[in-house]
């Protein structure tokens, strides 16, 4: 189950190029604000005494806040995709899933206290592989763990707007190598400069896509490329 094509021309069926410049937009704010308070704080609570030392001693914190941001970027953009979420699986289920649109108009943040805990979950979890970084298999790690989070997140929400949570992690599990691959996808798409702004609307199509194709009497046959 690799959705690729239908993903990306499902961002145009469904006019989601709006809300990707949205997400972006909000993507670009939130790092800017994460990097910049723990620059700041470090700042304040580190003084060297020397000022040249000092200054590149900061800069030098502000390069790697901004690294290790960069790779725990993956565990927030569930929060960031939580505010879209509705709004963008009700425009791809209109576009090209219209017998199976769910009733009612799409909400806004419908899972906010979920999407909260999940994100300090991750964050909590991705913290404690930092420490890894300094024998070089940080980053790795950082891949494969997210990959499974991601993967298993954005799934549950797909499908979950036809399933509910309950029944999404169970179709999730019994299909997990498929959820696990579109974790992996979503989670070099986070890592990927420019992309990454657009990621979690690409993650949630990436992942109704794949629910239509596993849930029973799914419209997509096991390749791409024969997707009709």
């Amino acid at each position: 189950m690799f959705p690729l094509s239908r993903t990306v021309s499902s961002l145009f069926q469904a006019r989601l190029i709006g809300l990707m410049t949205a997400c972006a937009l909000l993507g670009i704010l939130v790092v800017t604000v994460l990097v910049s308070g723990l620059t700041v704080l470090s700042a304040h609570l580190i003084d060297i005494g020397i000022p040249w030392l000092g200054a590149l001693t900061h800069w030098l914190m502000g390069i790697a806040f901004t690294v290790i941001g960069w790779f725990m970027l993956p565990s927030l953009i569930v929060l960031i995709a939580g505010m879209f979420q509705d709004v963008t699986l009700h425009r791809i289920e209109r576009a090209c899933y219209p017998d199976t649109l769910r009733p009612g108009s799409p909400r806004f943040w419908p899972d906010l206290m979920h999407d909260i805990r999940f994100t300090l979950w991750a964050l909590f979890l991705n913290v404690l592989i930092l420490p890894f970084y300094l024998i070089g298999i940080g980053a790795l790690l950082s891949v494969l763990l997210n990959s499974y989070l991601l993967g298993r997140e954005f799934f549950e929400s797909a499908a979950g707007y036809h399933l509910g949570k309950a029944e999404a992690r169970k179709l999730g599990r019994r299909h997990m190598p498929e959820v696990y691959l579109g974790g992996f996808v979503i989670t070099v798409l986070t890592l990927t400069p420019l992309v990454n702004l657009f990621a979690p609307i690409i993650a949630l199509a990436w992942m109704a896509h794949l629910y239509h194709s596993l849930a029973p009497g799914g419209i997509m046959s096991s390749t791409d490329g024969a997707s009709p």
